[in-house]
């Protein structure tokens, strides 16, 4: 394989759920927000020194290697471990930026001094990790057993899906006559154990039945 193939096979494939290009990195913490999306999904990779529309552009020294290091290090917790190679293509050096998806808990990013906010990759995005997408990780890492009866709560969520495709945390919450804090509750023990997933829509979560093979995020 030519030296350049590669990463030329790569950026026609264009920004994915687990491929990003930024033309540069100039912000350790904003880069930290793509870092911590692809360890929270599927992992992912980062063509730095490519432009939105596939163009090359080349990085210019080895800063954006040192942001990257630092938005892993300093501004994402716990700390992601990455992987990084340089790629010359047409006289062009491009920096490969390798994240694996993350094992057990959520990372956080430090979007501002003292805030940190989790996120999710879903398509070419980066996404604010919901409030359940937390409570599904948070059942993911208790050591404790999980059991969850068929209530009558959840046989009029099943109900409902018999004539409708999605649901939000809302509509449960009125349809079941739940709190808010016990429809989220429910819900994310659904999508634990796979019976529900989660769907972007329209900039908010909804939830639909899923195959019941639990959840692999």
């Amino acid at each position: 394989m030519l030296m350049g193939s590669y990463i030329q096979n790569r950026i026609l494939e264009g920004e994915h759920q687990q491929l990003d290009f930024k033309f540069e990195i100039s912000d350790s913490r904003k880069i930290s927000k793509t870092l911590v999306a692809f360890a929270n999904t599927d992992g992912g990779t980062l063509l730095i020194g490519v432009k939105d529309n596939g163009k090359l552009a080349g990085v210019r020294s080895d800063e954006e290697f040192y942001m990257v290091q630092a938005a892993a290090n300093l501004y994402s917790k716990p700390e992601i471990s990455f992987k990084s190679r340089k790629w010359i293509v047409s006289g062009k050096t491009i920096l490969e930026v390798i994240i694996p998806k993350g094992e057990g808990g959520p990372c956080f990013a430090e979007t501002e001094p003292g805030r940190w906010q989790a996120y999710v990759r879903i398509r070419d995005e980066n996404i604010l990790a919901s409030r359940i997408h937390l409570k599904v990780w948070k059942i993911k890492t208790n050591n404790r057993g999980i059991l969850i009866g068929y209530s009558s709560k959840i046989k009029k969520l099943m109900e409902y899906f018999k004539t409708h495709d999605t649901i939000s945390v809302t509509h449960f919450s009125k349809l079941a006559f739940l709190s808010r804090y016990d429809a989220e509750n429910i819900i994310a023990h659904l999508v634990y154990f796979g019976i529900l997933e989660m769907v972007y829509s329209e900039n908010h979560f909804v939830y639909r039945l899923g195959d019941s093979e639990g959840y692999n995020q």
